[in-house]
């Protein structure tokens, strides 16, 4: 269970989105990469999630990204807690 979650973390990329201009959404890692972020179709045409986009732009709140697709994770920085 443990490596499941160790797993999990390292497949998650702190960021903080530097720039928001539609359809576009760039982002800067901790380690200073750039990345486009991929959105899916509903989150392209909706806006409310552009507005939000904006608004955590301004704030210079840090986002978990995935590492592999580099899309905005919707759970958050939440990991599964064991049951023990």
């Amino acid at each position: 269970m443990l490596l499941d979650q160790d797993l999990k973390i390292k497949n998650i990329i702190a960021a903080q989105i530097v720039r928001v201009f539609y359809p576009y959404i760039i982002a800067k890692t901790e380690t200073g990469e750039y990345l486009s972020l991929n959105i899916s179709d509903t989150e392209h045409n909706d806006p409310l999630f552009w507005d939000e986009l904006r608004s955590i732009l301004k704030a210079k709140i840090w986002v978990p990204i995935g590492k592999h697709y580099h899309q905005l994770l919707d759970n958050g920085w939440m990991v599964n807690q064991p049951v023990y």
